[in-house]
Order: structure tokens, then C-alpha cells, then sequence
């Protein structure tokens, strides 16, 4: 059985805020096609005071993802701050009190976090949001699960089912949230959320894939 230690996830936030910050720049590009150019400057911001939070703390995965959450729920301004927030949060109940993270628990986290986001809105899969790499990235992973795929190969699935999610916002036309407003002039351009949460869970299944020694 393909498993890791809460104990030695601690790595798995840390690659996710290395990443955030790494695409900064690339996020507020993007948003700022359509949007107020800022979506990469406040994840940015928000995954480094979380950083900061866990300097030199030994803590978990599941801690880990508590802080993440919490930082991004209270630290971070317009809509992303409170999604992502409960996106990790949730994530993080998911975990709690698991020695060993295995494949049927990482499809816990993920559900819980694609149900805390699907909570917070009525944005569903061609509203050109998150959502549009969220929902089919949590169901490749558990269609992979359900057919006998080991974890790491179910990760790979939902990195990949989330890149053409993203890639699928370019043709959609926005439908909620601010470039709403623009109508078909939102359409060629990819949606920022759609794109943090590639990146996301890109570097979460790449980091949890190197913790699982098939990296």
C-alpha cells in the first residue's frame, strides 16, 4: 500500500508555497487580462505569512494545511482568500488524526476540499472559474482510485485532468465573479483561479509522488 506519514508531509505545504510564490508574477499576468491583476500578488502574500508561520515548527501535513487555510481565510482580500481557505481547511479535517495518508484518505481531503469550495458559490464546471480545473482534477483522481490505480498514478491523473481544466477556460466565456461583466470579451484568455489551482495540485501530487519515493 502506497502511503506517507502526516508526520513527514510537512514538505508537501512547503512545495506548495514555493510554488505560489515562484508564479506570482505569471498569476497577476494572467489575471490581469480580465480581472484587476492582482490574483498573484495576494496568493502570493498568503502563502508566504503561512510560510513564516511555520518557520522552524515541526508540524505535520494536516497541521500544515490548518495553517495554510487559516492564513488564507483571514489574510488574504476579495473572493480567493476565503475558497482557498476553506479549500485547505478542509483538507486538512480531512487528515486529521491520520497517522498515514494512503490513497483512499488523499480522496478524502480532495472531496472535502472540492465540497468546502463548491459551498461557498453557485460557480459549477464552465462558469470559467476554479472550478473548471477543481471538479474533473478530484474526479480523475477517484475514477483512478476506483480502477485500481495506486495512488501515485491516480496524483498524475488528477495533475493532469486539472491542466486541461484550466486549459479549458480559454474558449468559456465568464459567468461569475468579476469578469463576468465582460461578457464575450472574457472569452481567449485563461481564468487566474482555474490556473492557481493547477498549479496547486500539480505541486501537491508532484511533492506527495516525491514523498512516496516515485519522483
Amino acid at each position: 500500500m502506497e502511503a506517507f506519514k502526516d508526520s513527514e508531509g510537512k514538505v508537501v505545504v512547503e512545495d506548495l508555497i514555493r510554488c505560489i510564490r515562484e508564479n506570482r508574477e505569471y498569476l497577476s499576468e494572467v489575471d490581469g487580462l480580465i480581472g484587476d491583476g492582482d490574483h498573484g500578488i495576494n496568493m502570493s502574500k498568503g502563502f508566504t505569512l503561512c510560510g513564516k508561520e511555520l518557520e522552524g515548527k515541526d508540524v505535520g501535513l494536516c497541521e500544515g494545511l490548518q495553517v495554510l487555510g487559516t492564513v488564507l481565510l483571514t489574510e488574504i482580500g476579495g473572493s480567493m482568500g476565503p475558497l482557498y481557505g476553506s479549500f485547505f481547511r478542509g483538507m486538512a479535517k480531512a487528515c486529521r488524526g491520520k497517522e498515514l495518508i494512503d490513497g483512499q484518505v488523499m480522496g478524502e481531503m480532495l472531496q472535502a476540499a472540492e465540497e468546502k469550495v463548491s459551498a461557498l458559490g453557485n460557480a459549477k464546471v464552465g462558469d470559467k472559474t476554479l472550478m473548471d480545473a477543481l471538479v474533473p482534477a478530484v474526479e480523475a483522481y477517484r475514477e483512478s482510485m476506483a480502477a485500481g490505480k495506486d495512488m501515485s498514478e491516480s496524483l498524475a491523473a488528477m495533475k493532469e485532468a486539472a491542466a486541461k481544466g484550466r486549459d479549458s477556460t480559454k474558449d468559456l466565456v465568464a459567468k461569475v465573479g468579476r469578469a463576468a461583466r465582460l461578457g464575450e470579451r472574457s472569452r481567449g484568455v485563461l481564468d487566474a483561479g482555474a490556473t492557481s489551482c493547477a498549479l496547486i495540485l500539480g505541486a501537491m501530487a508532484d511533492s506527495v509522488n516525491r514523498l512516496l519515493g516515485r519522483q
